[in-house]
């Protein structure tokens, strides 16, 4: 069943069309990959999706319910959450203080404990860094942060864009594997990614963008395999 739809989405940025008419939808449970070049329009998208930016044209539908005109802050409170590019996290507030700013939208003190203590068994070096302000974290450290900081929400679908950029082959593949982690614990993922290959590595599906318009889509591994993917994205 489909969590997540997006059907014939247009954006534009005063007279430039970034998003032309793309069509997608991403499955409960599902790691969806969006791959591409810069400027394709992936972070376009995502920040469509969760209310960042508004829409041209098209609709965006969240568990049957039509989300295109609706606020990010909104669509928080309603399972969404967004780990956005370059983490974003806010440099000169604790680790603890980042992370509960994540669960501003529950009101429940006790469940918010009880997912904090989660996130700290998630990210071992949240808990040991948590008085520490966030801007003094290394970039893989702020990366977990910015994740930890999503799950707090207690999302059931999480946006990550660009969750590797920038970061050590070590971090990238942490990163990874906390990522195929948060999935089997029942959180559908959408991620856009400039590691293609990473990505559709541990992703069940993926749609490739080209200058705003879907190219490709199918299954990861086979995408993988295609000839065209291989030349454009995953040539090392």
């Amino acid at each position: 069943m489909a969590i997540l739809e997006v059907k014939d989405l247009e954006v534009c940025y005063g007279v430039i069309q970034a998003i032309k008419g793309i069509s997608f939808e991403v499955n409960q449970g599902e790691i969806i990959a969006l791959i591409g070049a810069n400027g394709a329009g992936k972070t376009t998208t995502l920040q469509t999706i969760t209310g960042l930016i508004p829409s041209k044209a098209g609709t965006i539908t969240y568990e049957g319910k039509d989300i295109t005109k609706i606020p990010g802050y909104k669509l928080v409170g309603m399972g969404i959450a967004h780990v956005p590019e370059g983490r974003r996290v806010f440099a000169e507030l604790s680790v603890l203080q980042n992370l509960k700013l994540g669960a501003y939208t529950r009101n429940d003190k006790n469940e918010m404990e009880e997912t904090l203590k989660e996130i700290y068994e998630r990210f071992p070096r949240l808990e040991e860094r948590k008085n520490q302000m966030a801007g003094t974290l290394s970039g893989g450290e702020q990366q977990m942060l910015a994740m930890g900081r999503a799950l707090m929400s207690h999302p059931k679908l999480i946006v990550m864009d660009e969750p590797s950029m920038g970061l050590s082959p070590l971090y990238v593949n942490e990163i990874f594997d906390i990522i195929q982690k948060i999935n089997a614990d029942g959180v559908t993922v959408l991620l856009v990614e400039q590691n293609a290959k990473k990505a559709l590595s541990i992703a069940n599906r993926a749609y490739v963008l080209e200058t705003g318009k879907i190219a490709l889509s199918g299954d990861a591994k086979k995408l993988m395999n295609d000839d065209s993917v291989k030349k454009a994205y995953l040539s090392e």
